[in-house]
């Protein structure tokens, strides 16, 4: 599902990270400065992709040697108008792109697409998506891959998300370490039984760049093979801070989200990319704290 276009690596003539400053697009554009490439990076206040002129705008930093990093999205998706916007985000990206063809694209997915299974997911598994944002990811590489046939892309789709400065407070590592900072109860859904997987956000970024300076195409989970429950989670936060502070499971709303389960086998990952090693979660909430 992944093709290295560049057995060895090699750095692209020029990078455009779009949405550079969000959570994984941040942590990208730093990544890709520190190898010395050049390189734009890209915020809503310099391209706004909802605004009418984002094509124009976008076009003007593109060329044949650009890799484009698209990781700009309103996220997480929650409603059709939401859904609705991100599909007009995407539509600027193309409609630049088709004016001025850039030599590689790179798109931040999710592993939203993927229907839920009791195996673990690859990256060959079905995507039928359950959730409106993964309607919008699988929807955006649709839309990518039908209107930009000739420009080489890669779908990168990570599981959930941790690390410092994440803007969202998403349930699981990123909320439990600020609870626990701050002396506060962690409070669970039902009680946190869940068994996933998480990827620390400086994984996501390496992995990025993997793909721009290896020209990738295909599709690659950004992934680490190992889940963990969300109260053992809690609890490996709790035990970084002083006073330790109380654990506590709460009434399930609703059914358990993918079953309880959601897994991957990351021997794609291996295979590509050899030298890659995930950082555990226990590095990655120490990582956190510093």
């Amino acid at each position: 599902m992944l093709t290295l276009h560049h057995h060895e690596p090699t750095k692209p003539g020029h990078i455009v990270v779009m949405g550079a400053g969000g959570f994984v697009g941040r942590a990208s554009a730093r990544l890709l400065a520190a190898t010395g490439v050049a390189m734009t990076s890209l915020t809503r206040k310099k391209v706004d992709l909802l605004d009418a002129e984002a094509a124009g705008r976008l076009a003007s930093y593109l060329s044949p040697e650009t890799t484009l990093v698209v990781t700009s999205a309103q996220a997480p998706c929650k409603n059709v108008a939401m859904l609705l916007d991100n599909l007009r985000m995407i539509q600027a990206v193309i409609t630049a792109v088709k004016s001025c063809p850039v030599g590689h694209l790179v798109y931040l997915s999710s592993d939203a697409v993927y229907r839920d299974s009791a195996r673990p997911l690859t990256e060959a598994s079905c995507a039928e998506p359950a959730s409106l944002h993964g309607a919008m990811h699988l929807t955006r590489e649709v839309m990518l891959k039908n209107e930009l046939p000739n420009v080489p892309q890669v779908f990168v789709r990570p599981t959930l998300i941790f690390g410092p400065d994440d803007p969202h407070n998403g349930y699981g590592p990123n909320r439990f370490m600020r609870l626990a900072a701050q002396g506060e109860d962690i409070v669970l859904f039902g009680e946190g039984e869940e068994l996933r997987d998480h990827i620390f956000i400086e994984d996501v970024a390496e992995i990025v760049r993997r793909c721009v300076f290896h020209r990738a195409t295909g599709v690659v989970n950004a992934v680490t093979g190992i889940v963990t429950t969300f109260k053992a989670i809690a609890g490996m936060a709790a035990a970084r801070f002083e006073p330790l502070v109380i654990i506590r499971g709460t009434p399930r709303q609703g059914p358990m989200p993918h079953g309880g389960y959601r897994a991957f086998d990351c021997s794609l990952l291996k295979q590509v990319f050899p030298g890659f090693k995930p950082t555990t979660l226990a590095d990655g909430l120490d990582r956190m704290r510093r």
